[in-house]
């Protein structure tokens, strides 16, 4: 029976959790924003690369590129602080991605809420306008 949950989504797993960790006490950079979010990890077949997406919640402007920066500046910093934690024979090389789908989902529910405000047909104006939806009009 092959495994439901391979090795590298384990891996993948604990590595979200110490990252997450180590980016909130280890990391003294002050562009490393407060309010950072390491969102999900995925970690190659071969155990080589992670790729860590992250998220930061009401950015500044500039914020963003700031942390970015930082990030890539510490991936040595902070894979050397995980092969102490991580349990295997090679620790991956870290590369750290923005996540924006959470701007992105904000974006589209803004879109969406300002077409229902905008919407010129009401909900009366439907019904009144065929009152019995099985009467076509005709009489017997």
């Amino acid at each position: 029976m092959p495994n439901d949950f391979p090795r590298s989504h384990r891996v993948a797993d604990f590595i979200q959790r110490e990252i997450s960790e180590l980016i909130r006490t280890e990391v003294k950079d002050p562009r490393v924003s407060e309010m950072l979010t390491v969102s999900s990890v995925e970690v190659s077949r071969d155990l080589g690369t992670a790729k860590i997406h992250y998220t930061i919640m009401n950015p500044e402007p500039g914020e963003r590129e700031g942390t970015e920066k930082a990030l890539k500046n510490a991936a040595g910093f902070l894979r050397k602080k995980l092969a102490t934690r991580l349990n295997t024979r090679s620790v991956p090389h870290l590369r750290f991605y923005y996540d924006d789908s959470i701007e992105r989902g904000a974006h589209m529910s803004a879109l969406i809420d300002n077409a229902v405000a905008s919407n010129t047909t009401s909900d009366d104006d439907a019904t009144t306008a065929n009152p019995d939806p099985g009467d076509n009009g005709l009489k017997d």
